[in-house]
């Protein structure tokens, strides 16, 4: 990938510049840089907004962590919730909770996963697999697809709203709940919380298996295109059980190559600084972390659900893991890499997280009342710790290191959407290079570019803006500032 850094002679590219990006938190855009042939040289992913919230952690005390972090984002708060609680059970003396509490913890934790990517497919992204990415862009949104396919809409409706009623019983309400503390849980689950939510589990299964096979049937019909499109090889990453499962709360890290290989495994995540490095681009406020031992150029991964479900030797649960294998057919032989099938994979993560709250619910133990670790007061001196989750989007590490005094001195966070960052920008730039050729903008080029960024989901608040009316602005200019094509999307219209 060629950057402004390492071109010959960047002033005489012309710049494409896509400002901002539709349906991302705060400020992005994308750059893209063409020679007089139109070929591609660079294509960046920038964001641009700073919000500096690992400072604003210091100073505080460390049993607020778990709630405070929370407010990183309304769309994902439980992840961040329980990956900063496990940090904290240890920094509290608490190195293994009960049982049960552990259980409430996966409980909410899956019913995160289940409303966060059905939130994301059904709202985000169905219009364009369902209307297509060239479609009228006005009419390129959820209200539509409710309209032409109400089935579909109201059951990626009534999906995401299971998953908010799993994380109320657990977490005590839908958005930034208090549910996990230091030590274990302060709710535990009633009888008749628990069987409201097994009378509506068995449907949830059915209606994920039919969302599978709406994407699968995609990538059937036209796999030249789905399976193709944005794609390129990278490492990859995520959490595993001993057994080589993938565990959405806990486990060891794994990575693999492009080709399956095992880089590292069962990795204890308290020593990701080991085999992690970040490093600052000067136009990004967002780093790029890679692998140490290959290198900043080789080294970068993804992670989320195309990446971790590939990773893993299998899915613990039987109807998921028959589609895993589906999946993984695509590949050949090697993990399949395609930035569509992101969403294949994503929606196979909806169908295992359904099966888990069954299976969950079904346990009597998630009944139990023993939900807090014997906390000491005279604990062992642990003053550092790191707590790793599978969030919706990907593997979140949070590091934090706590003085004598009880107060957070130190905070690092790596969520999701960082790990993904490089291959972010790596899917935008085969995107660019296959379907732009150089001359004209059009409204159909933006939303391909859109549509390869969005099959990340990156966890940014994009829920917060109109649907199919976000103000985009792209100019192509050439070398002497002649301006050569402007296409304006605003929320008026295109003008």
């Amino acid at each position: 990938m060629f950057d402004l850094e390492t071109a010959a002679h960047p002033q005489t590219l012309r710049r494409v510049a896509i400002d901002p990006v539709s349906r991302v938190e705060g400020h992005g855009k994308v750059t893209l840089l063409l020679d007089d042939d139109n070929q591609v040289h660079q294509v960046r992913l920038h964001i641009v907004e700073f919000r500096g919230f690992e400072v604003f952690i210091e100073g505080r005390p460390y049993w607020e962590v778990p709630v405070t972090v929370q407010r990183l984002c309304g769309i994902c708060p439980v992840s961040h919730h329980l990956a900063a609680v496990k940090a904290m059970d240890l920094i509290a003396g608490a190195k293994q909770i009960p049982p049960t509490a552990e259980k409430l913890r996966r409980l909410m934790h899956y019913g995160q996963v289940l409303q966060s990517h059905a939130l994301h497919f059904f709202h985000l992204c169905s219009p364009d697999l369902l209307l297509g990415f060239d479609s009228d862009f006005t009419r390129r949104h959820i209200l539509t697809v409710a309209e032409q396919h109400p089935e579909i809409a109201k059951q990626g409706i009534l999906l995401r709203k299971f998953g908010q009623e799993v994380i109320r019983h657990t977490a005590g309400k839908r958005i930034h709940g208090t549910g996990a503390v230091p030590g274990g849980m302060n709710k535990a689950l009633t009888v008749a919380e628990r069987d409201a939510l097994r009378r509506e589990v068995d449907q949830m299964i059915v209606w994920s298996r039919g969302a599978v096979n709406l994407v699968k049937q995609m990538h059937l019909t036209k796999p030249e295109f789905y399976n193709r499109f944005g794609e390129f090889d990278s490492n990859l990453m995520g959490l595993v059980d001993e057994r080589g499962a993938l565990d959405f709360y806990h486990g060891g890290l794994r990575a693999t190559d492009a080709n399956r290989n095992i880089l590292f495994d069962h990795l204890d995540y308290a020593r990701y600084e080991e085999v992690i490095d970040e490093q600052a681009k000067p136009w990004s406020y967002m780093k790029f972390p890679h692998l140490r031992a290959l290198g900043e150029e080789k080294g970068w991964y993804r992670v989320g659900p195309l990446a971790r479900v590939a990773a893993a030797d299998f899915l613990s649960t039987e109807l998921a893991n028959q589609e895993r294998t589906e999946m993984m057919a695509v590949g050949n032989g090697r993990p399949p890499h395609g930035t569509l099938l992101y969403h294949w994979a994503r929606l196979i993560e909806v169908l295992h997280s359904a099966e888990l709250i069954r299976d969950l619910l079904d346990d009597p133990e998630i009944l139990g009342t023993d939900l807090m670790a014997d906390l000491s007061p005279q604990r062992e001196g642990i003053r550092e710790a790191v707590g790793v989750i599978e969030a919706p989007r990907g593997t979140l590490f949070h590091h934090y290191r706590v003085g004598e005094d009880d107060l957070v001195k130190f905070c690092n966070l790596i969520v999701s959407t960082t790990n993904n960052n490089q291959a972010m920008n790596e899917a935008i730039r085969h995107v660019a290079r296959t379907f732009f050729d150089g001359r004209e903008v059009t409204e159909g080029l933006l939303n391909h570019i859109e549509v390869a960024i969005r099959a990340y989901d990156p966890c940014l608040s994009c829920a917060t803006h109109a649907l199919g009316k976000m103000p985009l602005e792209v100019d192509l200019v050439a070398p002497d500032g002649q301006l050569i094509s402007r296409r304006r999307r605003n929320l008026e219209g295109v003008a």
